[in-house]
């Protein structure tokens, strides 16, 4: 199966590139770049040098991609620049893997507010958000449009949302707080990630208003309405859940920091426990959660994940402990922004939905 990057000069893409070179059930047969359009893939990646297979940077243009013989495209662009190739290429039947935010907001009030205007907003209702692990795998068969989840809504989502879910947790009171390498910002030419602005220094910013808010509160919003409409429909008088759009409101606190360092994210997490909830309990739901899941390693007690342990995987390492003075559990997870929480999980998706072994091209 032949597939593109669109897109594929930035660190995402590149990376992407990388992967998806060497992946052993798919042909990169397109790399899109308006900035290196006409030169060779080693003199933009040096690292693919002797493994490039000829391949060239082409114009990013939408017909001739949707006109191409690729069966599936990545979009690792910009938000609002990935929606005007979605519509180009959905229209001609492909597959899109989108890695901006353009389709993981199913709320269109809620993307205009953090994000501006849509650029394809017709196309939402078609888009399917799937984080490998938690998302049920009905989207296979029934996508169209794939909204890869953020990297810092990953590192949250995965330890939190099978807690939720199983009621574990008071939806109430979250605190998640987030160290990202500044690789997470893309090629900016900005003071605030030049080497000496950042080496030996950390700091917090887009408190109360960075964008990935949006997709965390909507998604933990859903996995709090499944579980409260499975409660429903267990009680002697229940009747028919309510659909909800976006799921019941749930805010919390998220605080993202920069940290020294190219890449990986480490967040922790504080949340209530709900009454009765231990810490044996949790491990439980986890374990069983995510019994089947590769890419996702639960620590043993005591420990906690570190970033070193998980950049260049395609793995999030999470642990948990509980404070009886304070009654509230502590949840830790790492994983490498760049992967877990940007390409490596792109392609993860891919090899779900076109049937290869989830762990291909990723081990």
């Amino acid at each position: 199966m032949k597939v593109g990057v669109v897109g594929a000069s930035g660190y995402t893409g590149e990376l992407l590139v990388q992967l998806l070179i060497r992946h052993p059930a798919v042909e990169l047969a397109v790399v899109t770049s308006r900035a290196h359009a006409g030169k060779p893939l080693s003199a933009v990646i040096p690292m693919l040098r002797g493994a490039d297979r000829g391949l060239v940077f082409v114009d990013s243009d939408p017909a001739a991609l949707a006109a191409s013989d690729c069966a599936l495209f990545f979009l690792a662009l910009p938000h609002g620049a990935a929606a005007t190739y979605a519509r180009a290429l959905v229209a001609a039947g492909k597959r899109v893997i989108d890695l901006s935010a353009d389709f993981r907001i199913a709320d269109l009030e809620t993307y205009t507010r953090y994000y501006g205007e849509h650029q394809a907003p017709e196309l939402l209702p078609h888009a399917r958000y799937v984080l490998p692990e938690i998302t049920a795998p009905s989207w296979r068969a029934q996508a169209k449009l794939v909204a890869a989840p953020g990297c810092y809504p990953t590192s949250i989502l995965v330890p939190l949302v099978p807690l939720l879910r199983a009621g574990l947790v008071s939806r109430e009171h979250i605190v998640a707080n987030s160290f990202s390498g500044v690789s997470g910002a893309g090629k900016k030419a900005e003071e605030a990630y030049l080497y000496v602005e950042r080496a030996e220094s950390a700091k917090a910013y887009g408190l109360t208003s960075h964008r990935h808010l949006a997709e965390i509160e909507e998604q933990l919003s859903l996995a709090v309405s499944e579980w409260e409409a499975a409660l429903a429909s267990r009680a002697a008088d229940a009747r028919p859940a309510q659909a909800h759009k976006t799921g019941q409101p749930l805010a919390i606190q998220f605080n993202p920091h920069l940290a020294p360092m190219r890449r990986g994210i480490a967040t922790t997490i504080t949340v209530p426990a709900a009454p009765g909830a231990s810490l044996d309990a949790l491990r439980a739901v986890w374990a069983a959660a995510y019994a089947e899941a590769p890419f996702v390693q639960l620590l043993a007690e005591g420990q906690t994940p570190d970033t070193a342990h998980v950049v260049g995987t395609n793995r999030i390492d999470i642990a948990a402990a509980y404070d009886p003075r304070t009654r509230n559990f502590v949840l830790t997870s790492a994983e490498d922004n760049l992967l877990k929480g940007a390409g490596g999980q792109a392609v993860q998706i891919m090899n779900l939905w076109c049937g290869f072994a989830e762990t291909a091209g990723l081990a």
